[in-house]
């Protein structure tokens, strides 16, 4: 080969190279959203998700990253405002709570905590990406109950008034639930979300993944952290359509996705069984859940206001 043809082919490439290599940089150093001060990179974005698609079994392609894009940046938007609040509130959160946190869900995985890492690092999930997200879970959890939880107010006369009502439905069913929520704040997100639920149902029925898995990384329930766990509920107690579809599942039947006012639910019955005098709640169990519920629809309009405030961007990366 011609020595100044082999010099210039070298430089070619070179450039080639270089060229992908800042292509590649600029894609990961390019904003997909700015809320208020802080930013959201796109390298952000994609790594949260690859740790989605690796949690829930979803395919790594084109149609399942266009379907996960608008709720991770949903997602990591107001993990954003939950941490600024946070912030604000001069709450921190310790390395070894979000270690704990973590062992946690690699228990409920049915692993170590190093086997998780492992895990996920063969899978090419960066372990920070995660970790991130259960810093933001834990910062908004102290949160909740520093600015909140003083506002929850359940007294005993109510509690005793559900445990009355309770008494009177005797026989009827209650029900062990597990349950994915997706929440549609506008109508354009609406076929996106729609979309997700039906590939998080395909996956779920196929076993591709576990449903604690895939609750505790694209639920919006109170019961996510928990892996979608939303403990014994009594027949009456959930949305008219959640409780038609369960009334014609089966103990184990995973429901397609159901639409109510708020959103799209996925809803997992573990287990079903009759309201007896010997399963109804303490008056103190009863307190408890009530103030849970009371606290859940708290938070979520205390997240409402927060967005409402918030100097919220999208950058198109079209």
């Amino acid at each position: 080969m011609n020595m100044n043809v082999a010099k210039a082919l070298v430089v070619t490439l070179i450039m080639a190279v270089s060229f992908a290599a800042s292509a590649a940089y600029a894609r990961s150093a390019s904003i997909a959203a700015v809320v208020n001060e802080d930013a959201i990179s796109e390298s952000d974005v994609e790594a949260r998700m690859r740790l989605a698609i690796v949690s829930s079994g979803l395919p790594n392609n084109a149609e399942a990253r266009s379907k996960l894009r608008p709720q991770v940046i949903a997602a990591l938007i107001d993990e954003s405002l939950r941490m600024q609040e946070a912030d604000k509130l001069e709450i921190t959160v310790d390395a070894s709570e979000v270690e704990n946190a973590f062992a946690t869900i690699a228990q409920q995985n049915n692993l170590e905590a190093d086997q998780f890492k492992q895990a996920l690092r063969q899978s090419g999930v960066d372990l920070t990406t995660l970790q991130d997200q259960i810093r933001s879970q834990i910062a908004w959890s102290k949160v909740i109950q520093k600015k909140l939880r003083p506002q929850v107010v359940v007294s005993e006369n109510e509690a005793q008034a559900l445990i009355d009502r309770l008494h009177r439905e005797v026989g009827k069913n209650e029900y062990l639930v597990s349950e994915i929520y997706l929440p549609v704040e506008n109508t354009q997100d609406e076929s996106n979300i729609k979309q997700l639920a039906d590939k998080l149902t395909e996956q779920l029925v196929q076993g591709k993944a576990p449903f604690p898995r895939v609750a505790s990384q694209f639920s919006q329930s109170a019961g996510a952290s928990r892996g979608g766990d939303l403990g014994w509920v009594p027949e009456g107690q959930l949305a008219p359509e959640l409780e038609e579809r369960l009334a014609q599942m089966n103990e184990g039947d995973l429901s397609k996705p159901i639409r109510t006012l708020s959103g799209y639910h996925i809803i997992l019955l573990r287990k079903k069984r009759s309201i007896n005098a010997e399963t109804i709640p303490s008056q103190d169990e009863v307190m408890q859940q009530m103030g849970m519920e009371q606290l859940d629809r708290l938070q979520r309009r205390y997240l409402l206001e927060l967005k409402s405030t918030a100097f919220i961007e999208y950058r198109d990366q079209s």
